[in-house]
C-alpha cells in the first residue's frame, strides 16, 4: 500500500479511468503467471437457445403506469398542487421555479408562477386563489446547512387584476421559520376547514439525535395548522382556536400532531376530510396513518408500532398506531397520497393510493369500520414517487422525480401465457449445462469486474446470456441527463440474462470450503415503445437459494429470506462465528439497479474493461465480446484507450485510483444525480474530487456524535462522516442495504487514504 502524501489539489485530478497500459489490468495475470494471453478469450460464439426465462412468477398487477401529460416536463419536481377555482395544476421543482399548466393531456405548454430562487419542498394553492392570488411554499435556504432558521414557510402573490398566472417573487411575506438539516419535511395542504397544515421533520439524519420528536416545544417533527387568513398577536398568521395544545404550558400553538419523524405527503379525503399520511421510517418500516388532532405518532420511542429507543421520554398522550406497515423489503421511502374519488378508474373510487419512491411501487388500500379491509399492489413501476398529485374531478397523477414527467395509473395488458412456465429450480432456466457442477450453458459467457460491490465476503461468478444471435449496444444508454459525471450503459436486447452466484467460506480462509448460497438473475424485457432517448428499462430480480446438497437451487418467494450460517473462525470466541446472509427481494433490487445507474452495475465499460481468466488463456473482455459479435458495432477504439476502474484489492495501483474505484462500485449508484440517495454528493469515480460536493461539506444528515465532521475532512479520518458511517455495525451504516459484515479491509484503505490528503 502506498504511503507517499498527496497534495488535495493533486488527488482531485488523478484521472480514475486508468489506460491499461499503466498497470497490470485489474483481476489480470500477474508477473509469474504462466497462462498464455490471447487476443480474445472465445474464438466463436454459440448462440444460447435454451433459455426459459420468461416472463414472472408473479400474479400480474392490474396497472401500470402512463405519461399523463406527453407534452410536458419538469427539472426534478417535487410538489403539485390544484389552482383552485380555474382548470389548471401547478408544480414546484426543487431548485425553486413553480409551473403552471391548462389540465389538458393535450397541453403544450407551462406558465412559470413564480420562481422562489431556493431549494423548494412544498407548494400549495390557496383555496380563494381566484380572489386573492395566493400560494405558499416551504423552501430551505441551503440544504447543505444545519440552521435553526433554514427551513420557512413564504406566501407569494399573483396579481389577479391582470388575469394572468405569474407572482412576482418581491411579493413573498415569509409566515414561519423553523430548524432545518436531515429531515425538513416542508408538506402543504390546505384543510377543509380552510386552515393551512404543513409537516415538519424530526431535523436529524438519524435516530432523532436532537429529541425532537417527542418536544412539544419546538416546531420539528410535528403537523402544524395555521390560519393564513386571519393574522394575530403580532404573527402574520393566526392560531385556530382548538388546536390541541394551545392552552398546554411550553407547547408551540401551531402543533396539530407530532411524534413524526419525516411525514412525507399527507392528504385529506375529499368526501369525508378524514387526514392521511405517509411516514418515512428509519430501520426496518414505513408506515401509513390517520392523523388525528393531538395525535401522538410515537417516534422516536416507537417506529410504527415497534420499539425504537422506548427509554426516551414520551410526549402526553398513548401512541397512534399505523394502519398500515410495510418493512424494508418492499418500502424503502414512502410517498404518501389521496382516496381516489375520480371517474376514470371506477374499481379505485373510495380507495387510498400512495407510492414509494425508493421502490416506485404503488399500493391502495379501502379502510372500512376502523378497520384496513382490502391492501393490494397496484403496480411495479420504474419511477420516483415523491408526490402524488390529485386534481378537482378526484382523478391522481404520480410526480417522477428523476424524469420529470407526471404520470397516471392504466389498465395493465393482459398476463403472459408465460407465468406459469416460469422455471422454479435453477436447473429449469436453460443457464447451466450442468447445474450441480455450475457449468454454464453453451453461448451463456462468463464475465468478472474490476471493482467488485462488497458482499459480505462472498465469492461471486457472473455470467451474461444473451438470447441468440441478439446483440448489446454499446454506451448507448444516457439517459437521464445532464448527470456530469454520469458514464453511458449499454443497452441489452429482448431478455438478456445476467446470473450472479454467491458462494461464501464455511471456514475462513480454507477456498476449499465454498458453499454456494444463492444465485440471482436479473432478467431484462425491453419496454414497449421505449425510444433511443428514454433510458427506462424493466429489469427484474430473482433469487434461487442453493440446497445443502450443492445440486440446485429453488426461487424464493418474492419478499425473500435471512438465513444464518456458521462459519468456522479461528479468530472468533470458541473457534466459530455465526454470519447471517440477507437473501434479497424481489423489490429490493430496485434500490441499486436504478435509471440513474443505467440498471445494470457491472456490465458496463467501466466495470468490464479488464482482462478475465476464461480458463486456457487470459483475454480482455471487451475484445473477446467484440471479436464474437455480441455488440452492434464494433468498438469505437481499442480498450486501451477506454475508461475502466481499477482493482481496490491491488496495492500496485495508486491508492486515489483504488479508493475512487472502491466508493464507484459500492455507493455511486445511489450518491449520484437522480441516484435516490437523499445526501446531495457524489461518489462517481469519473468525476474530480472536488466536484463530488464531499470535500470540507457539512453533512445533511446527522452529526454521528462526531466533532465538527464533514463529508472528507483531507487528514482527518476521524472527523470525515463517508469513512465513519462506513464503521458503524449496524444503524446509520453506508451502504445500508446488501451487506450485514463491515468491510474492514475497505475501511481501512479509505482511512489512509483521507490522512494521505492534505490542503
Amino acid at each position: 500500500m502506498q504511503t507517499r502524501t498527496l497534495p488535495l489539489a493533486v488527488v482531485a485530478s488523478i484521472a480514475l479511468v486508468v489506460s491499461i497500459t499503466e498497470h497490470l489490468p485489474a483481476g489480470g495475470p500477474k508477473k509469474d503467471e504462466l497462462k498464455p494471453r490471447r487476443a480474445w478469450g472465445i474464438e466463436n460464439r454459440v448462440p444460447w437457445t435454451t433459455s426459459q426465462v420468461r416472463g414472472t412468477p408473479d400474479p400480474p398487477d392490474p396497472y401500470t403506469t402512463e405519461n399523463a401529460f406527453p407534452h410536458l416536463k419538469f427539472e426534478e419536481p417535487l410538489a403539485m398542487s390544484i389552482v383552485p377555482g380555474t382548470n389548471r395544476l401547478a408544480v414546484a421543482e426543487r431548485g425553486g421555479k413553480v409551473w403552471t399548466f391548462d389540465n389538458d393531456a393535450k397541453t403544450t405548454k407551462k406558465e412559470l408562477l413564480v420562481d422562489v430562487g431556493r431549494t423548494v419542498y412544498g407548494m400549495v394553492v390557496h383555496p380563494n386563489f381566484t380572489d386573492n392570488g395566493y400560494i405558499f411554499v416551504s423552501s430551505v435556504l441551503d440544504p447543505k446547512e444545519t440552521s435553526p432558521t433554514g427551513s420557512r414557510l413564504s406566501r407569494f402573490q399573483v396579481d389577479r387584476s391582470k388575469g394572468g398566472f405569474a407572482a412576482d417573487p418581491k411579493t413573498e411575506e415569509v409566515f414561519l421559520i423553523w430548524p432545518s438539516g436531515g429531515h425538513n419535511g416542508g408538506g402543504l395542504r390546505f384543510g377543509p376547514d380552510g386552515f393551512l397544515y404543513l409537516s415538519t421533520g424530526d431535523g436529524s439524519g438519524i435516530a432523532d439525535e436532537f429529541h425532537t420528536g417527542q418536544d412539544l416545544g419546538d416546531l420539528l417533527g410535528s403537523i402544524l395548522r395555521i390560519d393564513v387568513d386571519h393574522p394575530s398577536d403580532g404573527r402574520p398568521y393566526g392560531i385556530p382556536a382548538d388546536n390541541p395544545f394551545v392552552k398546554t404550558a411550553g407547547a408551540r400553538p401551531e402543533i396539530f400532531s407530532f411524534g413524526h419523524r419525516q411525514l412525507w405527503r399527507f392528504s385529506f379525503d375529499s368526501q369525508t376530510g378524514q387526514m392521511w399520511g405517509g411516514e418515512v421510517g428509519q430501520d426496518l418500516w414505513e408506515m401509513i396513518y390517520h392523523i388525528q388532532k393531538g395525535g401522538n405518532y410515537g417516534w422516536s420511542v416507537m417506529e410504527g408500532s415497534h420499539p425504537f429507543r422506548p427509554e426516551r421520554k414520551h410526549g402526553p398522550g398513548q401512541f397512534v398506531a399505523p394502519l398500515i406497515e410495510h418493512n424494508h423489503n418492499d418500502f424503502r421511502s414512502i410517498t404518501g397520497g389521496y382516496v381516489y374519488h375520480g371517474k376514470r378508474l371506477a374499481e379505485l373510487r373510495g380507495a387510498y393510493v400512495y407510492g414509494d419512491y425508493d421502490m416506485g411501487r404503488i399500493w391502495s388500500l379501502r379502510y372500512e369500520n376502523g378497520k384496513v379491509r382490502e391492501h393490494r399492489e397496484l403496480a411495479d413501476t420504474q419511477i420516483r414517487i415523491v408526490d402524488i398529485g390529485q386534481d378537482s374531478q378526484g382523478e391522481i397523477y404520480f410526480v417522477d422525480f428523476a424524469t420529470g414527467i407526471l404520470h397516471q395509473l392504466v389498465a395493465a395488458p393482459p398476463a403472459s401465457a408465460q407465468q406459469a412456465k416460469f422455471p422454479h429450480q435453477l436447473s429449469e432456466t436453460g443457464l447451466f449445462a450442468s447445474t450441480k457442477d455450475h457449468a454454464p450453458a453453451p453461448g451463456v459467457v462468463p464475465y468478472s469486474v474490476n471493482a467488485q460491490l462488497y458482499s459480505d465476503n462472498a465469492v461471486k461468478d457472473r455470467f451474461v446470456a444473451l438470447p441468440g444471435d441478439s446483440k448489446i449496444e454499446f454506451d448507448a444508454v444516457t439517459y437521464p441527463q445532464p448527470a456530469p459525471g454520469s458514464t453511458p450503459g449499454w443497452r441489452f436486447p429482448d431478455n438478456t440474462v445476467l446470473v450472479k452466484t454467491f458462494s461464501l467460506e464455511m471456514e475462513k480462509g480454507n477456498p476449499a470450503s465454498l458453499r454456494r448460497l444463492e444465485t440471482r438473475i436479473l432478467h431484462h424485457q425491453r419496454m414497449p415503445g421505449n425510444d433511443d432517448e428514454y433510458g427506462a428499462q424493466v429489469w427484474r430480480g430473482y433469487t434461487y437459494l442453493w440446497n445443502d446438497e450443492q445440486t440446485d437451487a429453488e426461487l424464493l418467494p418474492a419478499a425473500g429470506l435471512n438465513r444464518k450460517y456458521t462459519i468456522r473462525d479461528a479468530s472468533s470466541p470458541g473457534g466459530t462465528r455465526e454470519q447471517t446472509w440477507h437473501f434479497p427481494s424481489r423489490a429490493e433490487c430496485t434500490l441499486c439497479h436504478t435509471m440513474a445507474a443505467k440498471y445494470v452495475l457491472g456490465v458496463n465499460t467501466l466495470q468490464m474493461n479488464k482482462d478475465h481468466d476464461y480458463g486456457d488463456a487470459i483475454a480482455n473482455q471487451l475484445e473477446t465480446f467484440d471479436h464474437l459479435g455480441l455488440f452492434t458495432e464494433p468498438l469505437p477504439s481499442h480498450p486501451a484507450t477506454l475508461p475502466r476502474l481499477v482493482d481496490y484489492h491491488d496495492a500496485s495501483v495508486n491508492l486515489d485510483a483504488r479508493v475512487r474505484s472502491y466508493l464507484h462500485a459500492n455507493c455511486s449508484h445511489c450518491h449520484r444525480k437522480w441516484g435516490g440517495g437523499n445526501a446531495e454528493f457524489q461518489m462517481l469515480a469519473t468525476l474530480p474530487l472536488a466536484q463530488t460536493g464531499t470535500l470540507g461539506v457539512k453533512p445533511g444528515q446527522g452529526q454521528f456524535g462526531l466533532n465538527d465532521p464533514r463529508l472528507l475532512v483531507p487528514g482527518h479520518p476521524e472527523r470525515s462522516l463517508i469513512h465513519h458511517r462506513m464503521t458503524l455495525p449496524e444503524l446509520g451504516r453506508m451502504p445500508h442495504v446488501a451487506s450485514n459484515v463491515v468491510d474492514q479491509p475497505a475501511i481501512e484503505l479509505v482511512e489512509e487514504w483521507i490522512r494521505q490528503m492534505h490542503e
